[in-house]
């Protein structure tokens, strides 16, 4: 299975693109969608469409796995965030990749072993349990400790379904 991680984010989308098989991970590739902060922001979602769209279109994932955002401050920024979130949701859909969301906690859970660790642990984490992996920043390195998480994930929820 072919699972694309994506950290949802106005001014950078971090994704990550991982092959689970057998319990066993290789990471594949991962990277930003950066927008151009001066853009309007139709044009800046747009610029994350059109990248996770190449990115897509090059990698052929069999589902996408989102973190679901929790912003609890600034209500501006809460709304532009759900903005990015709904085109990040959107460019799965439009490559008929089905889409999981996960919680924070259960992210860092599944990498790390703990619901409150931070970044650093995250990405020492996502390094340790892909190796070869060099994400470029943070939300690269999210984007790939999401992929593991729905990797260790699916196979339990294919199960209650059936």
């Amino acid at each position: 299975m072919r699972v694309i991680g994506l950290d949802p984010g106005l001014r950078r989308t971090g994704w990550g693109v991982i092959d689970a098989q057998s319990g066993r991970l290789k990471h594949i590739e991962s990277g930003v969608c950066a927008s151009d902060d001066k853009a309007a922001l139709s044009d800046r979602l747009a610029q994350i469409y059109r990248r996770l769209s190449e990115v897509f279109a090059a990698y052929k994932p069999d589902c996408a796995a989102v973190e679901q955002t929790f912003v609890n401050r600034d209500p501006a920024g809460a709304l532009k965030l759900g903005q990015a979130r709904g085109v990040v949701l959107l460019a799965p859909a439009m490559f008929g990749a089905p889409v999981s969301e996960y919680a924070p906690t259960t992210v860092k859970k599944s990498v790390v072993g703990g619901g409150r660790a931070d970044k650093t642990q995250v990405a020492h984490m996502v390094k340790l349990l892909l190796p070869g992996a060099k994400p470029e920043n943070a939300d690269a390195a999210d984007a790939l400790a999401i992929a593991i998480c729905h990797a260790h994930h699916a196979p339990s929820a294919a199960l209650r379904r059936a």
